[in-house]
């Protein structure tokens, strides 16, 4: 595919894009396993926030792929693309995640009568969450600071 739009690359249109995206789906899914509140006024915008995330970041990473043979490679350049292959699981986590634990609540946790089992996926959801969240922050973090150093530095 051809990745520009009237002769400028898309790759950066798009980062932005992941940049904003994949930080407000983590939090988004930070807040509704730590607050209960939350998950009502999120609902179902949690999964879908997380879901604009999870595609935005492989049309980032093709276009950035796209850009890179176009570019005069360096050291710092391949440090950014080796670094953005990880951000797909993280939003792949974050998104299932935040989709099964608003499914559980949704449909599953009223009918479930197992107390125990409540009570483990009620401990182990909002771990897996946060975890996953603080991952992919921490991801986009790692990626940009690496690619805006190709960029300015290389």
């Amino acid at each position: 595919m051809n990745w520009q739009f009237d002769g400028v690359p898309l790759h950066p249109l798009l980062v932005h894009l992941t940049t904003i995206s994949v930080p407000v789906a983590a939090l988004s899914a930070i807040v509704v396993a730590a607050w209960p509140v939350a998950r009502r006024w999120l609902a179902v915008g949690a999964p879908i926030i997380a879901l604009v995330a999870l595609v935005s970041v492989p049309l980032a990473t093709s276009s950035g792929e796209w850009l890179e043979h176009r570019e005069k490679e360096s050291a710092l350049l391949e440090r950014h693309t080796e670094l953005a292959d990880g951000l797909l699981p993280w939003s792949i986590a974050v998104f299932v995640l935040v989709t099964l634990w608003w499914g559980w609540h949704r449909f599953a946790a009223p009918r479930v009568t197992n107390t125990g089992f409540v009570r483990a996926v009620g401990v182990v959801g909002p771990v897996l969450l946060v975890a996953a969240g603080i991952g992919s922050i921490i991801e986009v973090v790692v990626i940009g600071h690496a690619g805006a150093v190709s960029v300015w530095k290389g």
